[in-house]
């Protein structure tokens, strides 16, 4: 039987949205979420709301470790931002596209995120890097799975930094990048469990 789904939120921030930029360390951020696609890849089933900066490393990331991207993550998308898609999107062959409320941004984005935050399958979330988003994902995640591991990655920076302090993470753990070993610890992922959770 399969595990639970793991949902990701991440991106990097970009100044000219709040301050999140400035704890921020992109490095660390792609760092982090590549450390978690490797633990993950092909054993959990991943979830996340395509972002420009992201979604290209997680398409790599199944390229290098030969799982079937198809069917090892889901993606989601707002059709608001179809002008935008990432290229990788064309790659994925089970984007979730939600469609948009005309006109209206922030609309569009909180209907793209209670479908996919309302999926019965999620077990975890992990938040890395990111800007306003972090908390607003954080919020409904924990309002459809309140017994769900909520796992707040603090050393990139960011939003998710934040989150991680909100939380009471320790201070030895916000400095903590040993991303591999956390994640592994974290989400109950063997570091030999095969990627045949998908087939």
């Amino acid at each position: 039987m399969a595990m639970g789904a793991i949902f990701l939120s991440a991106s990097v921030p970009v100044p000219g949205r709040g301050t999140y930029y400035q704890s921020a360390d992109p490095f660390l951020i792609q760092f982090a979420v590549r450390e978690l696609i490797t633990a993950a890849l092909g054993r959990r089933l991943i979830v996340w709301g395509g972002h420009p900066a992201i979604t290209p490393m997680v398409w790599a990331a199944c390229e290098d470790l030969g799982v079937d991207y198809g069917r090892a993550v889901v993606l989601y998308q707002s059709t608001f931002f179809q002008d935008v898609f990432p290229e990788e999107n064309k790659r994925f062959g089970n984007v979730q596209y939600i469609d948009h409320v005309p006109g209206d941004r922030d609309a569009s984005l909180l209907r793209m995120r209670q479908a996919m935050l309302s999926r019965d399958d999620l077990s975890a979330a992990v938040f890395i890097g990111g800007m306003e988003g972090i908390a607003a994902e954080h919020d409904l995640f924990v309002r459809y799975h309140p017994k769900a591991e909520v796992l707040s990655v603090a050393a990139p920076g960011g939003a998710a930094r934040d989150l991680a302090a909100k939380l009471g993470v320790g201070v030895e753990k916000m400095e903590d990048v040993d991303f591999s070993r956390m994640f592994h610890d974290a989400l109950s992922i063997a570091p030999n469990e095969p990627r045949t959770a998908f087939g």
